[in-house]
């Protein structure tokens, strides 16, 4: 082979560089460094569908503490196809779930997973991507709260938007301290007394609100009554 063959067979850096540059590698590139961006954000998280609208409300109906109420309202937006079904959860001291009921749909199951139960909710129809429901949740809760602290929250399963917790006390037994408490950060904040309201009937409401909360989080009410 003569000398002129050999360069004219060796690869040239120029066309390497084309090769490597070009417009169609750049395209994979791009699309690598999309599909990287959301696995880096969480996609498995984002699940069937986020939370618009979340409104938690604990009512004790007795200065004991062994009678409440949980009325829980989720405004959602389906984020995949097909969806037959809604997830909802719970735990707590004493006896919770207590006839239990949500609109739309109905409870077709219910299991323990470690310190929560799950409550699969059948939606009678199915729902495609970018429509809303509005569910309306309820259930007592039974010798749940009878020591002189407490505690009680709602933990972030889903991508939401606001998040809104609300505990009214009984007439007769008012809270002396209230905080608010974040799980994950380890963090405890007194409840501002802006947050604090007397109702008509002569009960009390703490309220809490935040936007955008953050996924996975625990946020909830500690209270001294």
């Amino acid at each position: 082979m003569s000398l002129l063959e050999n360069k004219e067979n060796k690869p040239n850096l120029g066309s390497v560089i084309a090769v490597l540059f070009g417009g169609s590698w750049l395209e994979m590139v791009a699309d690598l460094w999309k599909i990287g961006k959301k696995l880096w954000r969480g996609l498995a998280d984002e699940g069937m569908y986020e939370v618009l609208e979340h409104d938690v409300v604990l009512e004790l109906k007795d200065t004991q503490g062994k009678r409440a109420l949980v009325r829980k309202r989720q405004k959602v937006r389906y984020l995949q196809n097909n969806i037959i079904a809604y997830q909802d959860q719970a735990w707590g001291d004493g006896r919770i779930l207590v006839n239990y009921h949500c609109t739309p749909g109905f409870e077709a199951d219910r299991y323990e997973s470690g310190r929560k139960t799950q409550i699969l909710i059948s939606l009678r129809e199915v729902k495609e991507k970018g429509e809303e429901d509005e569910f309306n949740i309820e259930w007592e809760h039974l010798n749940g709260f009878t020591k002189p602290v407490e505690e009680w929250g709602s933990e972030i399963s889903h991508r939401t938007k606001a998040l809104k917790l609300q505990v009214i006390f009984p007439r007769h037994r008012p809270p002396k301290q209230v905080f608010i408490v974040e799980h994950l950060r380890r963090r405890t904040t007194p409840l501002s007394p802006d947050n604090m309201r007397k109702l008509p009937k002569g009960k009390w409401a703490a309220t809490w609100e935040i936007e955008k909360p953050r996924l996975h989080e625990q946020y909830g009410f500690k209270w001294e009554w």
